[in-house]
C-alpha cells in the first residue's frame, strides 16, 4: 500500500513586507495600496505589472528552499536574483529622470546623425539599434555638478565625459534661470572621439547616458520603494498598528523624464534597463492611455550582493 508523504513548512515571510492576507485585504480596503495589482504588494499581480520575471521568482525559491520553522527572507535577495535574470535578457534604453538641456555649440546646425547602440552587452545575439544624435541633447540633471568634489567624474565645467555610445563632450558654459538654477549646458564635442575612440588614444573616467532633444519621448515614471519602512511592519513602538510602518516614499511618481524613442515599441510589461537608472516597464494598466508611463522595476545597485561578497 502507498502511503502518501505529508510535508509541512512554514510561510515564506519577507522583511518590509507583510504577506499576510488579512493584512494585505486591509491595506486593499482602506486605500493604502491601489488594488490587488499595486506594484508595491507582494502577490504575483503586483509583481507582474512591477516587471518580475517567473525565473527570477523560481530561483528566489530554490535559494531560499523548504523550511519548517519561521523565518524572514530578506528583500535583497529576491532583488539580487531580479537583477541577475534582467541582466542577461532585458534590452537595454536610454533615458534620463530629470533632463537638463545641452547645447553642443560646435555641431552643424541642423544636422541629425544616427550612433549604434548595444541592445545588451550580456547578449551577442541581440545586436545593435540606431538612436538620433543632433545639436541638441538632454543629459540626466544628477551627472552635473558645478563645484565637484575631487573624485567626481560625471560632468562639471572645463571636465571631459563620454556621452554612452557617441562623442566627448566638455562643458564650456552654464546658464541659469533668475533664481539660480541651472537650465542648460553649453558644451563643445570632439568630433574624432565617435564610440568612445579618439586618435590620441585618451581615455576619460566619466560615461553618461542622454537622448536626443528633437526625438526623446515624454513618459510619467514610477519609482517604487518599500512599502514599509521598518523590515519587521508587526513592531510599532507605542502599540500602535502595523499601517504606522507604512512608508510614506514607497512611491515617487515623475512626469517629466525622457526616454529614447525606441521604447513605446516595447512589449507592455516586458522589462528593460534605463541605463545607469534602473530596470522599467511599461505599465500594463496605463497602457491604452496617451502617455507613456514606466514603472520602475529595480534600481541598479545591489546591496545584498555586496554584502554577501
Amino acid at each position: 500500500i502507498y502511503h502518501p508523504q505529508q510535508i509541512e513548512f512554514a510561510r515564506l515571510n519577507l522583511n518590509y513586507t507583510v504577506m499576510s492576507k488579512r493584512k494585505m485585504l486591509r491595506l486593499v480596503e482602506e486605500g493604502h495600496v491601489n488594488g490587488w495589482d499595486d506594484p508595491r504588494m507582494p502577490t504575483l499581480q503586483g509583481m507582474r505589472r512591477r516587471g518580475y520575471t517567473p525565473q527570477s521568482i523560481r530561483d528566489f525559491c530554490e535559494k531560499v528552499g523548504v523550511a519548517k520553522r519561521d523565518n524572514v527572507i530578506e528583500v535583497e535577495l529576491l532583488e539580487h536574483c531580479l537583477r541577475h535574470d534582467l541582466n542577461l535578457c532585458a534590452p537595454r534604453k536610454l533615458g534620463v529622470l530629470e533632463p537638463l538641456k545641452v547645447t553642443i555649440s560646435n555641431y552643424p546646425d541642423g544636422q541629425v546623425e544616427q550612433v549604434d547602440a548595444v541592445n545588451n552587452p550580456e547578449d551577442p545575439d541581440a545586436g545593435t539599434r540606431t538612436v538620433n544624435f543632433s545639436k541638441h541633447i538632454y543629459v540626466d540633471r544628477n551627472d552635473f555638478m558645478e563645484d565637484p568634489p575631487k573624485k567626481y567624474f560625471r560632468m562639471s565645467p572645463g571636465r571631459e565625459v563620454r556621452l554612452k555610445y557617441a562623442y566627448y563632450i566638455t562643458c564650456t558654459e552654464v546658464i541659469k534661470d533668475e533664481g539660480g538654477k541651472v537650465i542648460e549646458l553649453i558644451c563643445e564635442y570632439d568630433p574624432q572621439s565617435r564610440g568612445g575612440d579618439t586618435p590620441d588614444g585618451r581615455k576619460v573616467k566619466g560615461t553618461i547616458q542622454w537622448v536626443d532633444a528633437s526625438s526623446a519621448q515624454s513618459c510619467e515614471v514610477r519609482l517604487y520603494d518599500r512599502l514599509f519602512k521598518t523590515p519587521d511592519p508587526d513592531k510599532v513602538e507605542g502599540g500602535g498598528d502595523f499601517t504606522d510602518n507604512l512608508n510614506p516614499d514607497s512611491l515617487q511618481t515623475i512626469k517629466t523624464a525622457l526616454v529614447e524613442k525606441s521604447v513605446i515599441e516595447m512589449q507592455t510589461g516586458k522589462p528593460f534597463q534605463l541605463e545607469r537608472v534602473g530596470y522599467f516597464c511599461i505599465d500594463p494598466d496605463e497602457a491604452g492611455s496617451a502617455k507613456l508611463v514606466l514603472n520602475r522595476t529595480v534600481a541598479m545597485r545591489d546591496s545584498w550582493a555586496k554584502a554577501n561578497k
